[in-house]
């Protein structure tokens, strides 16, 4: 597709990642949705919950993924259309959502405080998530750069007061072992 493809074409690539994602998820093995039935939104991170509903604290996360998608995308790849580089980002967020959901994966948030029970998404949590990076990545095409950085911090910021945790503090555990950190999160009460 070059830059000047019609958009419906854009589109069905949008619409084949996120079949391709949901298709893989149920081949791994993941449920569509949580065995309590479907909500709107999952307030416990420590709760069965979390990881299974539309939407959950970590979707904040995934809000941010899509500005800073939009950030790299706009530096690397300025002459691409909007919707070209949405699919592209889309393609690297679906990958991460796939690989999010394998046992090597979760076994390594299962070491972090708040993410014990984490057993991957369900498919339509998955999905959610990366809608909400497409709102992410979206909400920054409209935003100047700085308010964009802003808002990402903004949003981390919530995260961490309400939940402790939020996509740095998550890539950090993911990373290396903190204790300091470890204990911070393990004191977290709903």
């Amino acid at each position: 597709m070059t830059a000047r493809s019609p958009a419906w074409k854009f589109a069905a690539v949008i619409l084949a990642l996120l079949a391709t994602q949901a298709l893989t998820l149920h081949l791994m093995g993941q449920p569509a949705i949580a065995a309590i039935g479907l909500r709107l939104w999952a307030n416990d991170p420590l709760g069965p919950d979390n990881s299974q509903q539309l939407a959950d604290w970590y979707s904040l996360s995934h809000i941010v993924h899509g500005l800073i998608f939009y950030g790299l995308t706009k530096l690397f790849f300025p002459r691409l259309p909007f919707a070209a580089r949405l699919a592209l980002a889309l393609g690297v967020e679906v990958c991460w959502e796939i690989a999010e959901n394998t046992p090597f994966v979760i076994g390594a948030y299962r070491r972090q405080a708040l993410a014990a029970g984490y057993r991957g998404d369900s498919i339509v949590n998955s999905l959610s998530d990366s809608v909400m990076m497409m709102t992410g990545f979206t909400i920054a095409s409209r935003l100047p750069w700085w308010a964009s950085i802003v808002l990402a911090l903004l949003l981390e910021g919530v995260a961490a007061l309400v939940i402790r945790d939020g996509l740095v503090l998550n890539l950090l555990n993911f990373a290396v072992s903190w204790p300091a950190l470890e204990h911070w999160q393990a004191g977290y009460r709903h």
